[in-house]
């Protein structure tokens, strides 16, 4: 367990066994080189083992790290991915992070039912892949600056010196997604971020490029399950612990 301040950072890393992390509050990003992972509440990110990476809280962020085996880790991707954590994960997770000391037969067997009921789950569209051609990272990087920037493809193109059809073709080749899925998803990365640091939806929806913010609120939800006012409250984020503040994140 870690209790991490509003913008806390772990220390760029990697492990010989892969890791599962959960925000019991706030909300985490997980970098890797293949791209950004974002954890609000009721998500678990998967990092394989050897993938380097580094951890953010965003509001005050109670963090759970659960280490899987290799013979139990082969049984989830080989690659950073999100998944909805049922009820049983949820528990099964604190369980694991939590200060209970099990044997070693006790803790596999719990490591067994939270990964059967990752395998039962959907990923979620949480994973930001990253971008490997530099056209691309160009593109990316105009939309990171400003994400409620609505120029259409063919004019970021102009900018970054590519036509529309070869930015459309290398997004679908190497991201597997169309031009505005990813910028959708980047959005909601974003939004994630802004609620956790404390600003209201109308606010969010604007910062990330939606007209109104039932807009915002509609794709929110289609993408996370819930509204953002009810992910504020699920992530704990209407209000923050004296408790949560200054513990090293390992």
């Amino acid at each position: 367990m870690h209790l991490w301040p509003s913008g806390g950072t772990s220390p760029v890393d990697s492990h010989s066994r892969g890791h599962l992390v959960y925000a019991a509050r706030g909300v985490l990003s997980v970098h890797t080189d293949h791209g950004t992972s974002v954890v609000p509440a009721n998500r678990v990110a998967w990092t394989p083992a050897g993938f380097t990476h580094q951890h953010r809280a965003h509001g005050d962020t109670d963090m759970r790290i659960v280490f899987l085996p290799a013979s139990i880790a082969r049984l989830v991707p080989d690659r950073p991915a999100v998944f909805l954590a049922s009820g049983l994960a949820r528990e099964a997770l604190l369980a694991l992070a939590g200060p209970r000391d099990f044997d070693r037969a006790g803790r596999a067997r719990l490591q067994r039912v939270l990964v059967d009921e990752l395998r039962e789950a959907h990923e979620e569209p949480l994973h930001l892949p990253e971008p490997r051609d530099d056209r691309l990272r160009a593109v990316a990087r105009l939309l990171h600056e400003n994400p409620a920037d609505n120029t259409p493809l063919a004019g970021l193109g102009r900018q970054v010196g590519a036509g529309a059809r070869t930015l459309s073709r290398l997004f679908h080749d190497e991201l597997g997604m169309t031009f505005y899925e990813w910028r959708t998803q980047l959005r909601i990365y974003h939004a994630l971020v802004l609620l956790a640091d404390g600003h209201d939806t109308t606010r969010v929806a604007h910062a990330c490029g939606w007209a109104n913010p039932s807009g915002f609120i509609a794709a929110f939800t289609g993408i996370l399950g819930v509204t953002p006012g009810r992910h504020r409250h699920a992530a704990g984020l209407t209000g923050a612990s004296p408790a949560a503040i200054g513990t090293r994140p390992g």
